[in-house]
This record gives C-alpha cells, structure tokens and sequence, in this order.
C-alpha cells in the first residue's frame, strides 16, 4: 500500500526514482542535500520504492503523543538530543547485532545552513564496517536518486572529499540553506 501511494505521489509530483541500492543487508543511506521537510516526504517515497525499511534517528520530542505512534511505524528511532549520547557507538553495536539494519541521515542535521556535516555516519560505517550509500535529492532535476556506494577507506579527507564532489550538482529545494563544503 505504501509503494502504491508514494508511486502516485510521485507521478503526480513528476519526481523520479534513479539509481540501485547495494544487494548488501546492512549499510548507511546518506540523504542530501536537506533544506526542507519535504525532504522527509520524499526520502520515504524513495524507501517504498526501493522497498526497504530504512529506520532512521529522530529527535525524541518527535515521538511524543499525538504523533509519536507514526514516526515510530515509519521507523524512527527516538534520539535524546539534550543529552550528550554516544550516538556512533549505541549505531555500531545496533549493526552488529542485526542481521539487517539499514539506517537512513541526513548528515547535515538541520534543515536550516550547517557550518559543516555531522560526520557521525563516517564512523559509524567505519565501526561496523559497511558501506555508506550516498544518496540524493535533487529538486531542480526532480530527481531521487542513489549516487554511489562508498566504503570507508580509513582517509576520512578523502572518501569526504568524493562525497562533497558528488553533491556540487545537486540542486536542493532551498539553496541558501545548503552548504556545499562538508569539513
């Protein structure tokens, strides 16, 4: 049901699903750039359409009735973010102790400008060792897609540096809000 309604919103948007996703059962699914919370809407519609159950990390004032029920159904996972939480390592051991976890970020961590990334997907996907899917959405090209797979090399300059090149071209709903440098 949800693949038939994003499917519908989609073609009535005129947005399209470009791109695979890895065959592999565990990774991070970067999404960027995220100036808008049709960012959300969107990246949903991407997950029903690839039919996966993303899960992603929400702030817990999210999950706090009336709405609490559906953030968790989407699969959100409540984050205390008032709290000075070892975020990476509490991701690493959920990896290592499943057999399928595919975690959704948004890397920049806000809607509004970031001075720079967070960098915890980096890590987190260093510690588990599994790859990072570099994801996208572009709003002048309508257009959401899989960019590339990257496996953490250990030079954090340089597999950052092939992921800020790839996001150049993507044109997010509002550009003054996107920093395109990520360090």
């Amino acid at each position: 049901m949800r693949r038939i309604i994003s499917s519908i919103y989609l073609y009535l948007t005129s947005w399209r699903i470009v791109g695979q996703l890895p065959k592999d059962k565990k990774y991070i699914l970067i999404v960027a750039p995220h100036t808008s919370n049709w960012d959300f809407v969107l990246g949903k519609c991407f997950a029903y359409q690839f039919q996966i159950k993303a899960k992603f990390f929400g702030k817990s004032q999210l999950f706090k009735p009336p709405f609490g029920w559906l953030f968790r159904l989407m699969g959100g996972i409540a984050v205390e973010r008032s709290k000075n939480n070892n975020l990476v390592n509490f991701a690493i051991e959920y990896f290592n102790n499943s057999d399928e976890f595919i975690l959704g970020l948004a890397p920049e961590g806000t809607r509004s400008k970031a001075e720079k990334w967070k960098l915890g997907f980096y890590h987190i996907a260093q510690g588990a060792n599994i790859p990072i899917v570099v994801s996208y959405l572009d709003y002048r090209k309508k257009e959401a897609g899989v960019g590339m797979i990257l496996w953490p090399s250990g030079d954090i300059t340089s597999d950052l540096k092939k992921i800020e090149d790839f996001y150049q071209t993507i044109t997010p709903k509002y550009p003054q809000n996107y920093n395109t440098k990520i360090l």
